[in-house]
């Protein structure tokens, strides 16, 4: 946004007064932000400091620095600008099941109406940790963390088949996690 400014100055020696038109840009922190991380827009350090912590989210930001080619306290401000502006997060990935959660599964949804509107009433779940749109077979896949196959049975039963728009349901129960990763890179 650019804003026109009209200032008046007088001379010194004459008196006469005189007005000076600048236009300054101007630009809204959040939409700042907005612009800077849609369509993934990232700049080539961004994008190392990103692979650099999906290798080890534990890295210092000092370590990162010597990697990238920046000071630590850059590394810093530009790893807060992508957590705000949502383009990653820093956690703990823990195990589920060292942690109590026994009983992980994926179910897959079908509907009718609007698939946006059930997802939306899924995820406020606190045993939902995923949930996704999907075209094909199923209209939503949601991913779930419960303590045991009573709380999952309870979960299927009383919160989510339930819901107006819910015509079906397939849960397939994990039984071993044979592979995940975080470290796909960028692009």
């Amino acid at each position: 946004m650019s804003i026109l400014v009209s200032i008046s100055l007088r001379n010194a020696k004459t008196g006469a007064f005189s007005f000076v038109n600048r236009r300054f840009y101007w630009q809204n922190q959040h939409m700042s932000r907005m612009f800077r991380t849609r369509g993934s827009q990232l700049d080539e350090t961004s994008k190392l400091i990103i692979e650099q912590l999906q290798e080890d989210g534990r890295r210092s930001y000092s370590d990162i620095g010597k990697a990238v080619g920046l000071s630590e306290a850059a590394v810093r401000q530009r790893v807060q600008k992508l957590t705000d502006s949502g383009v990653m997060q820093v956690v703990a990935v823990t195990d589920p099941m060292q942690l109590g959660f026994y009983r992980q599964a994926m179910i897959g949804i079908r509907c009718n109406g609007d698939t946006r509107s059930i997802a939306e009433e899924i995820a406020k779940l606190p045993a939902v940790d995923y949930v996704v749109l999907t075209g094909g077979s199923f209209d939503v896949l949601v991913e779930v963390i419960c303590e045991n196959d009573d709380e999952l049975l309870d979960l299927l039963n009383s919160k989510i088949r339930i819901l107006p728009g819910v015509t079906s349901s397939e849960t397939f129960v994990y039984l071993r996690l044979q592979k995940q990763l975080y470290n796909w890179g960028t692009r």
